[in-house]
């Protein structure tokens, strides 16, 4: 379960259809161990560069959630809310940073050993598996840093789907049929460039901020050496997680 919200207020909260740069930097952010008053940690985390290529889209579910004996802004009026919770079921992302080896390497060992528990958008939406393999795995689905460029590792890295039955059934599809769809960040006067409000600039309590970053969506495609889980060396540079 996954929830990436852009729009959420009030009695509506909605979710992206892939993890969006607020929720990945918070999560790394819990993973560090910064206070979420540190809004020059949370700047050197939104300057990373992030790609996210979808492995398996996922279900948009909504949640009807009835609250009552909820007080006004005076704390009267006391009164019943109705709001609508929406969420990701059953969806897959790999997800690639760009930066500092430096900073990669300590995030790296952040995610394996988090300060803080780590969620997907909602506390109760912790990872079903770990965000970066153990180095018994990493030969055969790559996770962990690579030297390789954040556009290759997305068009290259094994497609982190393993249920059996799903990967025959992406076999059985004729080549170009097979795409994945990304969504990559890249300068503002990119020829194909889409607004997404979901930069953090501040995750001060009650005086949270955001910014708007420039990404660009595009498809990849999902080749029978992704698909039987071959990988290159990983050694420094980009990370996926």
């Amino acid at each position: 379960m996954q929830s990436w919200g852009v729009r959420s207020r009030f009695i509506k909260r909605d979710t992206a259809s892939e993890p969006t740069k607020s929720g990945v930097v918070g999560l790394l952010a819990s993973a560090r161990g910064t206070d979420r008053n540190d809004d020059a940690a949370i700047e050197e985390l939104a300057r990373l560069e992030m790609g996210v290529r979808i492995d398996r889209e996922g279900l948009l579910e909504r949640d009807f959630h009835t609250a009552q004996e909820v007080p006004n802004t005076m704390g009267t009026g006391h009164r019943t809310v109705i709001s609508d919770r929406y969420y990701l079921a059953d969806a897959l992302f790999l997800v690639v940073l760009r930066g500092s080896a430096a900073l990669l390497h300590e995030l790296e060992e952040a995610v394996q050993r988090p300060h803080w528990p780590l969620f997907f958008g909602r506390k109760a939406f912790v990872p079903a598996a770990p965000l970066v393999e153990p180095a018994s795995e990493r030969e055969r689905w790559g996770t962990g840093l690579s030297s390789r460029s954040l556009e290759d590792v997305l068009e290259h890295h094994p497609w982190l789907e393993r249920d059996p039955e799903r990967r025959e059934e992406m076999l059985r599809l004729e080549q170009d049929q097979r795409r994945l769809r990304t969504v990559i960040d890249v300068r503002p006067d990119h020829e194909h460039a889409e607004r997404r409000h979901d930069l953090p600039l501040s995750f001060t309590e009650g005086a949270r901020r955001y910014g708007s970053r420039a990404v660009r969506v595009g498809q990849v495609p999902l080749t029978d050496d992704m698909i039987g889980g071959r990988t290159a060396r990983t050694e420094g540079g980009a990370t996926c997680i």
